[in-house]
């Protein structure tokens, strides 16, 4: 992952100006849109406002419009802060901890949080996965003492996730592991041809069907690993976000729990990455969202 340190950060957004000219630049070019009277390349910051007047004709143009800080009274720095800390934590930064560092109340740094976070589970990469592919499926929350654990489990909430090894993932939460949820996934991730290896469930049964070169281990019979074939690389990106939601969430509601594993998804796809991932996050947030979400 491409070192980007918070001294890089103060150097490159030192104030709301220096945030606010990124959003206009990246949003519209660095000579800016074409303006309603026909002329461009000539606006200016208005001054006590995130906006910029063309200077033939006046008319403002604002960079935050129909985006995650539009209409919010918090200072940009506090924004694009707040995007770094989730960018550079690997396991998450629970909103309780952006209270303390921002200095904002819970209710603000956990509206921020969210609006990030939809803003990495909206990033639609349109490549599918390729290659070497394993398939797996998790279940999340309702801990308790005793009783059954993982499938099958009561209050667990299922999410099915595919990893290229070596690469990108793909995760989706779903209310009941079947054929038809996981196979609509599935298709909708991976590539056509590729190579899939998953456990036993009975789910990925047709996998084969579908055209795909499918192969398993049989984890009932304590088969893990045979030859290439086994999905160690999605059980540890599991274990990895679980780790990170029990040790710095603690606990995730299931209304929620799409965007916290998006969220480390989108990371985690990203952890080879040469450019900054905050400066990928801020490409994303420069973007209007779509209506529903804006509201």
């Amino acid at each position: 992952m491409a070192k980007y340190t918070l001294a890089d950060f103060g150097q490159q957004f030192p104030d709301d100006d220096a945030c606010l000219l990124y959003l206009f630049e990246k949003r519209y070019g660095q000579h800016g849109p074409v303006c309603a009277c026909g002329k461009r390349d000539r606006f200016h910051r208005v001054a006590g406002r995130k906006s910029f007047a063309c200077a033939w004709c006046g008319a403002q143009i604002s960079p935050t419009a129909g985006t995650i800080f539009d209409h919010s009274p918090t200072p940009l720095t506090l924004w694009f802060m707040a995007m770094f800390f989730m960018c550079s934590n690997k396991n998450g930064v629970a909103a309780l901890e952006l209270k303390r560092q921002l200095g904002v109340t819970y209710k603000t740094a956990w509206r921020m949080a969210k609006s990030i976070r939809q803003l990495m589970h909206d990033d639609t990469d349109p490549d599918k996965l390729k290659g070497t592919v394993e398939g797996d499926e998790t279940y999340c929350g309702g801990k308790r003492t005793g009783g059954k654990r993982g499938r099958g489990a009561p209050g667990k909430t299922p999410v099915v996730g595919f990893v290229e090894r070596g690469g990108r993932v793909r995760v989706k939460v779903i209310t009941r592991v079947t054929t038809a949820q996981v196979f609509t996934f599935l298709t909708k991730s991976i590539e056509r041809g590729s190579t899939v290896y998953t456990d036993e469930l009975a789910v990925y049964n047709y996998a084969r069907r579908w055209g795909y070169d499918h192969d398993r281990v049989n984890h009932r019979r304590w088969e893990y690993v045979r030859g290439d074939v086994h999905t160690n690389t999605i059980e540890g990106f599991w274990s990895q976000m679980k780790r990170s939601i029990d040790g710095t969430h603690h606990q995730v509601s299931p209304k929620w729990l799409h965007l916290y594993a998006s969220e480390h998804a989108w990371r985690y796809s990203r952890r080879k990455a040469t450019r900054a991932l905050l400066l990928s996050l801020l490409d994303l947030a420069a973007k209007a969202l779509p209506t529903a979400q804006a509201a």
